[in-house]
């Protein structure tokens, strides 16, 4: 249910309006089949759209909770995207939250839309695993701030989902967790990205309205692009950290994976802003104010570093891509400065790693984690000398200073979010990409501590999605979810879902 070829903009509107209608009928939204009167589907609606059935009163939290439940059960475990299910925890909420709607009391979009949480998030009452086997029965005594605040918002915690053992910081294949590996839900001989691979399954199938996952070097703009979903990468220091697993005290980030731009929004608007908790926070929140359809002029450069290397279909949609942006922006080639971004980025992870994981060597839980090189590898961040360390700590700021500038001309950067589709599950990274886990500009940008946005722009190899990814300046997240909500309103790529 998709135009066949990608790279013809008259084809895609012409998809859009059949897939479109075919999405409505299919999900409830619209009622021409007599199969589909019975009971309303709420998978792959956007949160707007669920957030005004509920004040309606053509659904309530209850409704939602029981129904994505299900899906989890079903959909996200097979997909091995579930670590936890808290159903009972999640009704109690669900009730609670009806009783207050009921009352008038609004807490806002997210008030009754269940969500779930990449297991290295701390929750009460619930194990944090970290997607690490020797760690499946971990407890915390308190939330992370990030649930809180999503609490205060009204949203409701269903499930914890499964992520790459301990956030990824040395795998080499798809088979790296105790919960097996992340399968995409679009082909399920492909992977759906790590380190967030729970979060990109269960979001891109339909079992949660929205999930939060976490990014030390592409660990939410992977699997959504993978997965065919939005995700954003925040600003260093917009999002608290506190009551989650640190990797990398310097490059951590939490951040939301949604179905549009809009949704990712919404969602920061609630989780962003200072906390005493982790005094790396920026000082400022953040207000959600989607900017209308209208020619936005914008100024985007465009990074083609790599491009001869991505497989035809990626090349192909993102040259589509550059067309409709250029609906509404201005479009200039741009190089990045020749600078090891990352092999910088290699010794700062794999230094603040080893050190963030010490205690796990000591007591031999990494001795019993599932992939080889995970046992392994950690080893090798205890031999890296300080000097080392610090040399890459003075490279970075000189990396910080040059990305930076070259906002001083735009307002936002654009480049294909990934150069290949998701890997099969039986492949390692190295037979897949070659040596280069990551790209230079995915290291520039996390370096930098900047945000991106990452959208589905088209199909590629084994009817795999792939992504746009938007990149701003630091605290520019209003900008580029704008430009990126401005491209999901002319393209019809984030209403295609794959079936159950």
């Amino acid at each position: 249910m998709r135009p066949q070829d990608s790279s013809h903009l008259a084809s895609l509107h012409a998809a859009s309006a059949i897939y479109g209608c075919w999405e409505r009928v299919r999900y409830g939204v619209a009622t021409g089949r007599a199969e589909h009167m019975e009971r309303v589907e709420y998978a792959f609606l956007p949160i707007r759209k669920l957030a005004d059935m509920l004040r309606r009163g053509e659904a309530t939290p209850v409704d939602l909770v029981e129904y994505f439940v299900k899906r989890l059960e079903t959909i996200g475990r097979r997909l091995n995207a579930v670590v936890t299910i808290d159903r009972d925890g999640a009704l109690r909420e669900a009730h609670f939250a009806l009783e207050e709607l009921r009352a008038g009391r609004d807490r806002g979009p997210l008030h009754g839309i269940p969500y779930g949480v990449k297991d290295l998030v701390a929750t009460v009452g619930t194990p944090t695993s970290w997607g690490a086997g020797p760690l499946r029965d971990q407890q915390f005594d308190e939330d992370a701030t990030i649930v809180k605040r999503l609490r205060d918002a009204g949203a409701i915690l269903v499930s914890k989902l499964a992520l790459v053992e301990l956030a990824g910081g040395f795998y080499n294949q798809p088979n790296a967790s105790f919960t097996g590996p992340g399968i995409n839900p679009w082909n399920v001989d492909a992977w759906s990205g790590g380190s967030s691979s729970g979060s990109g399954s269960a979001v891109g199938a339909g079992c949660v309205p929205f999930a939060i996952g976490s990014d030390t070097l592409g660990s939410i703009i992977t699997p959504s692009s993978y997965c065919g979903i939005a995700g954003l990468r925040p600003s260093y220091g917009r999002i608290s950290r506190h009551g989650a697993m640190a990797l990398s005290w310097t490059l951590d980030k939490l951040g939301p994976m949604c179905l549009t731009a809009d949704d990712c929004g919404l969602v920061l608007e609630a989780i962003a802003g200072p906390d005493i908790g982790d005094p790396t926070t920026l000082p400022s929140s953040f207000r959600h104010t989607p900017s209308p359809p209208p020619a936005l002029g914008f100024r985007l450069g465009v990074v083609r570093e790599g491009l001869e290397a991505a497989q035809p279909e990626v090349r192909r949609n993102f040259e589509a891509s550059l067309s409709v942006l250029s609906e509404f922006g201005a479009l200039e080639d741009i190089e990045l400065p020749d600078l090891p971004y990352i092999q910088t980025g290699q010794i700062i992870i794999a230094a603040e790693a080893a050190a963030a994981l010490e205690s796990l060597i000591d007591n031999g839980v990494i001795a019993h984690l599932t992939a080889l090189e995970d046992r392994l590898g950690i080893f090798a961040g205890t031999q890296i000398p300080a000097i080392d360390y610090l040399r890459a700590m003075r490279v970075r700021r000189s990396i910080r200073t040059q990305i930076n500038s070259l906002f001083r001309r735009y307002d936002g950067i654009v480049s294909p979010t990934s150069l290949q589709v998701a890997s099969p599950l039986t492949v390692s990274f190295d037979e897949y990409r070659g040596k280069a886990r990551w790209s230079q500009l995915s290291a520039a940008c996390s370096l930098s501590g900047i945000p991106a946005v990452t959208v589905p722009n088209g199909f590629g190899e084994r009817e795999l999605p792939t992504g746009l990814q938007i990149i701003g300046s630091t605290e520019t997240e209003r900008t580029i979810l704008a430009v990126a909500h401005a491209y999901q309103q002319r393209t019809s790529w984030h209403v295609m879902h794959p079936n159950d």
